[in-house]
This record gives C-alpha cells, structure tokens and sequence, in this order.
C-alpha cells in the first residue's frame, strides 16, 4: 500500500470515495461545496490536507482528511482528522489505521502534539480501530448549523 498526500490528478478516484463517506453519514452537500473541498486540498496555503491509500495497481482504496488549526490549550497547533473513508472491500484490512499512522507522521512534523477526530456513535466497526489506537476522552459533541 502506498499512503500518499492526493494530487490534482487523484480527482476521478477521490470522488467515488468522498461520495461514499457522504452516503454513509446519509450527507448531501451541494457540488460547489465539494469543488471547494477539493480546492482547499490541493491548495498549499490552505490548512487542509488530504491522504490517499493506493494498491499496488494504484487504486484508490482510502481516504483522509485533516487540518492543522491553533488552540487556545496549547501553544503548538492540533490537527483534526476532519474526514476518513475506505472503500467497502479493504475494511478490516489495514487501510483505515494506515492513513490515521500517517496523518500522526505528519503531525508529529508539522509540530501538533494532538491528532483528534469524530465519528458517529454507531460507527462501531470504526470504533473497534479506534480504541486501539487511540484514547477515548469522553467529550460529548454539541452543535448548532447556523
């Protein structure tokens, strides 16, 4: 498996997956809002980045995106892994968890001392990974879409 950061070229490929992971969280966003997705992560002065994992055939079979922000904890930056998806077939198989060492890589050079995400609490095929590489802190999430 190659994991490496998507080009401007990865767009055929990234697509089906990036429109996975809405499916799967039952998300339609307007087609604007994903071109602007894929601007912001092949933008170099944007804080969004984005990770493929690709087969030996150079398939895509995953997806990560995150983002570096400042916090008011910390006076080095956190990085929020905004988004995670793996096609169907290669769950289970290492994807998933290769994307996320990955992304701790990139944090660990890019100075942020915190790698930190989200997911559904019925996500619990993702959650088993999760809580083998990661701590669980117990934060509740609320929101207002505004």
């Amino acid at each position: 498996m190659n994991i490496r950061m998507l080009e401007t070229g990865d767009r055929a490929a990234w697509e089906p997956l990036w429109q996975g992971y809405l499916d799967f969280y039952k998300v339609a966003l307007p087609a604007d809002v994903t071109e602007t997705a894929w601007q912001r992560l092949n933008d170099p002065a944007e804080p969004v980045h984005g990770l493929g994992a690709f087969d030996e055939n150079g398939r895509l079979l995953g997806i990560a995106h995150y983002i570096f922000h400042r916090s008011t904890w910390s006076p080095t930056s956190y990085c929020y892994l905004n988004d995670l998806f793996t096609v169907p077939e290669a769950r289970g198989k290492g994807v998933g968890r290769a994307l996320i060492e990955r992304i701790y890589a990139e944090a660990t050079a890019a100075g942020s001392t915190r790698v930190y995400w989200l997911t559904h609490e019925t996500n619990e095929a993702a959650q088993a990974l999760y809580d083998r590489i990661a701590d669980k802190p117990g934060f509740i999430q609320y929101r207002k879409a505004l």
